[in-house]
């Protein structure tokens, strides 16, 4: 019985064919692949971040908050529903998440009773999006997160806090053949601080100027910014705002220097 089984079960997979954008690993690379999460999950809890995992499914609703559309998510349906789905809005079917964002944001509602904040999370699951694969890019693929969640305002200094465990993870897993790579940090404060800096008062449109960097070049993008209302201020405003600037800069940078690694973190900037 159990032979029969079992060649049944390998001969229909050997007449199956692949999906593209659903890779499915050979013993030997799974066992890389094993590796590479576990070593992630040790430097995560070594920095205070503790595991959860979610469920694989969310409501329509949630997953169209994001503003992702419906292309790209993956909804469920029961066989004997199939035809009919029509009749039930997409925002009270069930979808399977696109990343760990949404999933973490209902669970850290659902749970907030039980759970101590500032919350340390991190998780390593699959995620489907149901884009065209190509290289690279896949259907169905297991994504890396962490977060810090707060109860209100978080400290400044988490912002250099999550960078470091970033370079801590991606040096670990320079043994498995991972070239070196460069963390490129943003944050809109540090943008939105800059710019007031300067003078600058309309923030939101400088920053949609500043985001056709990539598509028109630096030129253009100065070119824009010269022609619309976003000239620097001058007076006693301007300068209070900078000096409120530069002391923030000093505080954050006060918090900043007692957290561990921070000076290899500027050796490698």
């Amino acid at each position: 019985m159990i032979d029969a089984t079992f060649t049944y079960y390998i001969d229909s997979v050997a007449k199956g064919a692949s999906i593209s954008g659903f890779p499915e690993w050979l013993p030997s690379e799974r066992v890389v692949e094993q590796r590479v999460i576990d070593t992630l999950r040790e430097v995560f809890e070594l920095n205070g971040f503790l595991g959860i995992e979610t469920r694989a499914v969310e409501t329509g609703a949630s997953l169209l908050k994001k503003g992702e559309t419906s292309k790209e998510i993956y909804l469920l349906s029961r066989l004997q529903d199939v035809g009919n789905e029509s009749d039930t809005p997409i925002e009270e079917r069930l979808g399977l998440h696109f990343d760990l964002t949404v999933p973490l944001s209902r669970y850290v509602v659902e749970h907030s009773g039980d759970l101590a904040f500032p919350f340390k999370r991190w998780q390593i699951q699959k995620v489907w999006r149901g884009e065209r694969p190509q290289e690279g890019r896949f259907r169905e693929f297991v994504q890396a997160d962490i977060d810090v969640i707060g109860n209100g305002d978080l400290p400044d200094h988490y912002e250099v806090e999550l960078p470091l465990v970033m370079v801590s993870a991606l040096e670990r897993l320079r043994e498995f053949g991972l070239p070196k790579a460069t963390v490129h940090a943003n944050n809109r404060k540090l943008s939105e601080g800059f710019y007031r800096g300067l003078g600058l008062d309309d923030i939101e449109g400088v920053l949609r100027e500043i985001d056709k960097l990539d598509k028109i070049g630096a030129d253009e993008v100065a070119k824009l910014l010269v022609a619309g209302p976003r000239l620097p201020r001058a007076g006693r405003a301007h300068r209070r705002q900078r000096r409120r600037t530069r002391r923030k800069i000093r505080r954050t940078r006060g918090q900043a220097r007692h957290l561990p690694g921070v000076r290899s973190l500027r050796a490698r900037a």
